[in-house]
């Protein structure tokens, strides 16, 4: 870093640190109706700058800022500066390469984001053993479906059948690629914690959850075109961030041109799981621990965010 960019960091944090203590109400930042005192934003910077140095940032380490224009990368900028660390930013536009590339070449030690692009994050992070900590931040992944449109997938399984999280994820990831190719779709891919595209669309994607010793899997499978201009005219996304949030999507159907049958999914879903995690699926009534690990599940769907 140069003497003169150097200066131009300390003067930033310092004349927010003055702000702060001798006009603390005075107004800062303003975002969607919010008005942000300096008191206010100079207490989050802090807070940001404990944060990194808890998870061992130091001086001269490179933090990767990938966020859009909202108050966390006001605060993650100038609390990354308080340490003397190297901020990173670049634009929320860029695609797996793209990012993969600027944290390879910036050696960055932590990356901050939006919780929308972990699936794209958790894609490429093995490619990147000099990335220690990722932070995510704001809006919340958002999944699409419709009863047309979506076959949903859940899965209470005994802890003893996922050892690791890492490992469970690899299983199941490979288990929805193996549903997807026997339904027809040709050039399907997936990677570490990721969702299962086809060339760099969604077409299936799914998470974890490990409760009490069980095992708890949603997925959801998009078997139809799904239009996700109806939500939007419901569920507000800033501009921003909404071509991140609504991921370009796929289908079976737009790759096969045919909708699978329900029966036919509902085959192939059984014989894959039950060649993945090696087990017999009968139908009928849950038994205990099945019950148990659904109520589960639904809890966790349900519960406020």
């Amino acid at each position: 870093m140069s003497a003169k960019s150097n200066k131009k960091r300390l003067g930033l944090v310092q004349s927010i640190e003055t702000w702060a203590a001798s006009s603390p109400d005075l107004v800062a930042l303003r975002f969607e109706g919010e008005a942000i005192t300096y008191k206010e934003l100079n207490l989050r910077a802090n807070r940001v700058a404990n944060g990194l140095q808890g998870l061992g940032v130091r001086k001269g380490d490179r933090v990767a800022i990938m966020l859009p224009n909202i108050p966390e990368f006001v605060y993650t900028l100038v609390g990354t500066l308080k340490l003397g660390a190297v901020a990173v930013p670049f634009n929320t536009l860029y695609k797996g390469g793209e990012i993969l590339h600027i944290l390879k070449n910036s050696g960055a030690k932590c990356l901050i984001a939006l919780t929308n692009f972990a699936p794209m994050i958790n894609e490429i992070r093995p490619e990147l053993p000099g990335l220690e900590q990722v932070i995510l931040t704001g809006e919340r992944n958002m999944v699409f479906a419709h009863p047309d449109s979506t076959a949903f997938i859940q899965l209470i399984l005994q802890g003893d059948l996922i050892k690791d999280i890492d490992g469970a994820y690899q299983k199941m990831g490979h288990i929805l690629l193996k549903i997807i190719g026997d339904l027809g779709v040709k050039e399907a891919w997936y990677k570490h914690r990721g969702s299962i595209r086809v060339r760099g669309d969604k077409i299936a994607t799914f998470v974890i959850s490990e409760v009490e010793g069980m095992g708890l899997i949603n997925a959801v499978v998009f078997l139809g075109p799904l239009d996700t201009r109806d939500f939007l005219r419901v569920v507000w996304v800033p501009p921003e961030i909404r071509d991140k949030v609504v991921e370009p999507l796929t289908s079976v159907q737009q790759e096969t041109g045919k909708r699978p049958l329900w029966d036919q999914v509902k085959e192939t879903v059984v014989a894959a799981i039950e060649q993945g995690f090696q087990v017999e699926i009968k139908e009928g009534s849950m038994v205990r621990d099945e019950l148990f690990g659904y109520e589960k599940l639904r809890s966790l769907a349900y519960k406020p965010r």
